[in-house]
């Protein structure tokens, strides 16, 4: 038997079938499409194989174009766009059964000094302090969106995942593996990419007493992330999310993720889906 981390970073280990040119599987379940978190991972370490070690990601911009097929395998395609004293840009075209399901532009650089400053994180509970957001009265959804994935989560809030009182579109959730990991920075990435997608949208349904297992049809349609500051994923980190907007059946939402001593490093914007039924 193997842990859900585990699995995780068997899906993250892409194969390499050409220059260029990686295959990226999918776990074995009952999903019927693949989460975007996943290919959004995936097309990161697709990238991140063709840049130098020395540069990381500081920057990805995403597209989801069509959902994605759980039962055959998604071919990740890299463009080498260019390759400059400093920074390193990236295309991924992910496909599967001929088409497009989703693109990545993504900057590599490497570590410079330079100046300064950040937002300060909220005051919140701490983590230790809260409870899983697998007590919170929703276990049967939760089994499998959150339980079954490598990650605590532990929300200021409960939120549940179905209709709800309505409340103002911001939250906070503690997160992190639920395993150590090794110290690859790529890996981290790569992980807390898979993690950012699990609520965002979400929050831009808080104010209409809505969830994403109402009678609302929600996809992820954008993803960008910045990533600004060395972390690990294996320790506790705060993602305080608010949705500044929602219109067209689109809701945006933004999220600032927060190590445990305050530290930003990273943030996150998305664009979703949100159509009644």
């Amino acid at each position: 038997m193997t842990s859900p981390a585990e699995d995780l970073i068997r899906l993250l280990d892409l194969e390499k079938v050409e220059e260029n040119i990686f295959r990226g599987f999918n776990p074995g379940d009952n999903s019927r499409r693949v989460f975007g978190g996943q290919v959004l991972a995936q097309a990161l370490v697709a990238a991140a194989r063709t840049a130098s070690p020395e540069r990381l990601c500081h920057s990805l911009h995403a597209y989801f174009l069509r959902a994605g097929d759980p039962a055959v395998p998604i071919l990740y395609e890299v463009d080498r766009s260019r390759d400059g004293g400093s920074f390193s840009v990236r295309r991924v075209v992910a496909i599967q059964h001929g088409e497009q399901i989703f693109v990545l532009a993504s900057s590599f650089q490497k570590q410079e000094a330079g100046f300064e400053h950040q937002a300060a994180m909220p005051d919140v509970p701490s983590p230790e302090s809260l409870s899983s957001a697998a007590t919170e009265g929703d276990a049967a959804l939760l089994k499998g969106l959150w339980r079954s994935r490598p990650f605590e989560f532990r929300p200021v809030l409960p939120r549940g995942l179905a209709d709800r009182p309505a409340r103002p579109p911001l939250d906070h959730i503690w997160f992190r593996l639920a395993q150590k990991l090794d110290d690859e920075p790529v890996l981290h990435q790569a992980f807390l990419a898979y993690a950012s997608d699990m609520s965002l949208l979400d929050t831009a349904l808080l104010p209409h007493g809505k969830g994403i297992f109402s009678n609302v049809q929600v996809a992820s349609l954008d993803h960008a992330m910045w990533f600004h500051r060395p972390f690990r994923i294996d320790d506790w980190l705060l993602y305080s999310q608010d949705s500044p907007n929602a219109y067209g059946a689109r809701g945006f939402s933004r999220g600032l993720i927060f190590a445990r001593d305050g530290t930003l490093v990273a943030s996150v914007g998305q664009e979703g889906l949100i159509r009644p039924r």
